[in-house]
């Protein structure tokens, strides 16, 4: 895909997330104490307090909640990429993640479609997770 865009600045929480992207796997965090799947990482679970979280490679299939489409880039490095889908994916395991849509047919996204998960090359040998439309 595209290595001209910045490299992510992980937050200290994320550090296995971006090393799971950059092997084309996703993996969100898993509470042992409740069951509960959560993102974006952090050192404790959302739903129960619990820490000891644990990482887990998940299915990377959801569906659209809500997307937008953006026609002005916020930086001089997206102007090339413009226009382009910002959305927020709900996760098959629950959680929900901010991502674009990518690939054949992006710009015709609706919400409740279906997607999956791709990886996009970035600066710095980093990989970010993406998803496109199911399918395509």
């Amino acid at each position: 895909m595209t290595t001209d865009l910045p490299a992510p600045m992980p937050s200290p929480d994320a550090g296995p997330y971006w090393a799971a992207a950059k092997e084309d796997r996703l993996e969100i965090q898993h509470c042992g104490a409740c069951g509960t799947h959560q993102f974006p990482p952090s050192h404790l679970c959302r739903a129960c307090g619990a820490d000891g979280l644990e990482w887990r490679a998940v299915s990377g299939k959801g569906t659209i909640h809500t997307f937008s489409i953006v026609h002005r880039a916020p930086t001089p490095a997206f102007r090339a990429h413009v226009p382009y889908v910002v959305a927020l994916i709900d996760l098959a395991e629950g959680p929900r993640m901010m991502a674009n849509i990518v690939g054949d047919g992006s710009l015709d996204c609706a919400i409740g479609d279906a997607v999956e998960v791709c990886f996009e090359d970035r600066a710095e040998n980093t990989r970010v997770p993406q998803f496109r439309l199911a399918g395509r």
